[in-house]
């Protein structure tokens, strides 16, 4: 028999009782060992539960970003330590979730009711008491703040009924009833200032509430949000510009919210949100449930209110997300102004030699895709501020369109679906878990909300140099537009204030099909002054600094919604592309009659047929009559403008009327 050469750990002995040869261990030395294999497994865990062993699962998350100081108070979060600076926290949150008649805020702490939560309570004790005591004082509110997507996608799937994971890796979820905006239940409070600053009246999108109204849909809000288990609340900020950043703070009750807000707003860096402090703004998004229809001023059990002099904006009726974001909207069409910062519903990106377009349009017109060009850099592609050193996105991300999405229209906007985008109210396989982007079985307004980095050519930070073209999007039902018009600055203007577009299904609750409107400044449903304020901003930027104004017919040809047809995208981003270049510049130009607008002769990739919308009616006779109907409804639009002076004398108010149609 041979023995073990000493060299190995394992060898051969004698043979048992079956006849098989027994194996004998060594200790790594050429030694026998004492029967046990040698391990060469890595050390056990430091645990003695799994509790435990699930709590090495996860390390703390710890700043990486440079302290760059305090700017919001005399004591910076940065000097404090971790525990101070979640008390102070926690006791902001507090205060914001406090209801005007109880003694004290909600006991509010961190983390998810099913885990292990920092039991650091705070209250917020307002100067005046007036109840002593409620049941809602006896219970924990615990907050979810600043999630992760990571996080707010396990609160999705596991509490929320609709929300499932894509095969890309968005989130799918649905917002209820609602499948859009509800701008006839949209509130404003009018005050002694607002009275006097605010647009009101016909035409404007405010329609006007009382304080007290107010306060009571706010104490409604509150209440609900303090009788959940746990909110979420979102720090962030809007406006790229440093010098003229707000901070917001959204409280909501859905992981769906929360996601499409820390999309839709700027995300701030862990030093900023350590430093954050107490937000210039608040949203109290209740909108699981309803208001009180016996209120004063409500007409459904829906209703938006928004508070300039409190700074707050309550929601309660509705899970439509875009209402947040269209509701900070209208705030900063009111605070940026007040600063002589220009605010546009608008797109805008920079080609690589750092010329900027603006593209003004509202939702279908074509606003999001074409100022998301993978030849330029995205700056943003819907709300913007324009100062004197430039322009600058007002949010942190993109809001799209995604009904009848393909990968090969809009690649950028295709492949930004992916972790971390919210869905909603999109259909999917329910076993691939692909999505058809065709299917209207929810709503035809299916939309993606996604951070502005998913675009690979996106500019951070999301500012910019003066525009050199101010682009005017039409989407045209009565197919008697030209597909592109140069013009002149009173045109733009007139063409500015009047808006004209049609609003396309779903986009706007109520809405089944395109409808021919006007809304002034390409927004009027966001615009908290008169058109003309904004109006008047946009000429003195646009004399200043040299931007040319033009008009694009994204809508219909060769006939009116219903006989003609939808003008190509490509033919549209083939205009678009001789204006960045400036081609159009230097083209040959003929007049047309009636609005007696400037189109091109010739663009390259554009069949001329098209470019004088006459030429594609078959039925010339028709065409005319309908110019003109458009023409009528023009300068019926336009009258309820007429009698506002811009500047010093009328003169320019009578330069932008002598621009409309003449017939």
């Amino acid at each position: 028999m041979e023995k073990g050469t000493g060299n190995g750990n394992v060898n051969e002995g004698m043979a048992d009782n079956n006849g098989l040869k027994k194996i004998e261990t060594g200790n790594g030395n050429g030694k026998h060992g004492n029967g046990i294999c040698h391990d060469d497994s890595a050390p056990p865990v430091k645990a003695q539960t799994i509790d435990e062993l699930h709590s090495l699962q996860k390390k703390k998350s710890a700043p990486s970003t440079p302290s760059q100081g305090s700017q919001h108070g005399a004591t910076s979060f940065n000097s404090l330590s971790e525990e101070e600076r979640q008390r102070l926290q926690l006791q902001s949150i507090s205060a914001s979730l406090a209801s005007s008649a109880r003694e004290t805020g909600p006991k509010v702490v961190r983390g998810d009711p099913e885990g292990k939560a920092h039991r650091q309570v705070q209250h917020h004790h307002p100067v005046v008491p007036t109840i002593s005591v409620s049941d809602s004082a006896l219970k924990f509110t615990h907050v979810l703040y600043n999630l992760s997507p990571a996080e707010l996608y396990e609160q999705a799937i596991k509490y929320e009924k609709g929300s499932f994971i894509t095969s890309t890796g968005a989130l799918a979820t649905l917002s209820g009833a609602k499948t859009g905006r509800s701008p006839r239940d949209k509130r404003v409070v009018k005050d002694e200032t607002t009275e006097s600053e605010l647009w009101w009246g016909k035409g404007s999108p405010n329609i006007e509430m009382d304080e007290q109204t107010f306060m009571v849909n706010r104490e409604r809000a509150v209440d609900y949000l303090n009788s959940l288990d746990k909110v979420f609340v979102n720090d962030q900020f809007l406006n790229w510009d440093p010098q003229n950043r707000i901070k917001v703070r959204i409280v909501s009750a859905r992981a769906y919210h929360s996601l499409f807000m820390h999309n839709m707003c700027i995300r701030p860096t862990p030093e900023e949100l350590e430093d954050f402090g107490t937000p210039d703004f608040t949203i109290y998004n209740a909108g699981q449930f309803p208001c009180n229809r016996y209120t004063h001023y409500m007409t459904s059990s829906t209703s938006i209110d928004i508070n300039l002099a409190r700074r707050e904006m309550v929601i309660l009726g509705t899970q439509y997300a875009g209402e947040m974001k269209k509701g900070l909207f209208g705030v900063m069409h009111y605070l940026m102004p007040k600063r002589q910062i220009l605010s546009l519903h608008s797109g805008c990106n920079m080609g690589k030699d750092g010329d900027v377009a603006l593209f003004f349009g509202l939702s279908g017109t074509g606003k999001t895709t074409l100022s998301t060009d993978h030849n330029r850099y995205l700056i943003g592609d819907d709300e913007h501020c324009w100062s004197d050193t430039g322009v600058s996105n007002i949010e942190g991300g993109c809001y799209a369109k995604c009904i009848d999405l393909s990968r090969e229209k809009e690649p950028d906007i295709w492949n930004a679906i992916k972790f971390g985008t919210v869905l909603e109210n999109v259909v999917f396989d329910e076993h691939t878990r692909e999505v058809d982007y065709r299917d209207k079985s929810v709503t035809e307004n299916t939309r993606a909300a996604y951070p502005i980095e998913y675009i690979p050519n996106a500019k951070i930070p999301c500012v910019g140099p003066h525009p050199k073209n101010v682009i005017l999007l039409a989407c045209d039902a009565f197919g008697v537009l030209p597909p592109v018009s140069k013009l002149n600055l009173p045109q733009t203007m007139y063409h500015f204030i009047s808006g004209y577009t049609a609003l396309v299904a779903g986009t706007v609750d109520g809405i089944k099909e395109p409808t021919a409107t006007f809304s002034a400044c390409f927004g009027a449903a966001f615009i908290m002054m008169h058109p003309t304020k904004y109006a008047a901003m946009l000429a003195e930027k646009m004399q200043k600094f040299g931007a040319t104004g033009w008009l694009v017919n994204t809508g219909w040809s060769g006939g009116r919604y219903g006989v003609g047809s939808r003008i190509k995208l490509q033919y549209t981003r083939k205009i678009i592309d001789a204006i960045h270049s400036g081609a159009l510049l230097n083209a040959e130009y003929k007049k047309t009659e009636v609005f007696g607008l400037e189109i091109p002769t010739e663009i390259d990739g554009v069949p001329s047929e098209i470019l004088d919308p006459i030429n594609a009616w078959p039925d010339k006779n028709d065409y005319k009559e309908t110019l003109l109907k458009l023409g009528g409804l023009f300068k019926n639009n336009f009258e309820v403008f007429t009698n506002y002076q811009i500047g010093k004398d009328n003169n320019l108010t009578e330069e932008i009327v002598a621009a409309g149609p003449i017939f």
